[in-house]
């Protein structure tokens, strides 16, 4: 029972963590693809 409780308790930790890099990481790959796009215009 403790194993499950301890792999519940990872697979959160691990999402929480590619939330905190992954939303700003999107973020910036947004931001330097739409000024990309006005070179290009």
């Amino acid at each position: 029972m403790q194993t499950t409780n301890q792999d519940s308790s990872m697979k959160l930790k691990v999402a929480l963590a590619w939330g905190f890099v992954g939303i700003p990481l999107l973020w910036g790959v947004l931001q330097t693809i739409d000024n990309a796009m006005k070179l290009f215009k």
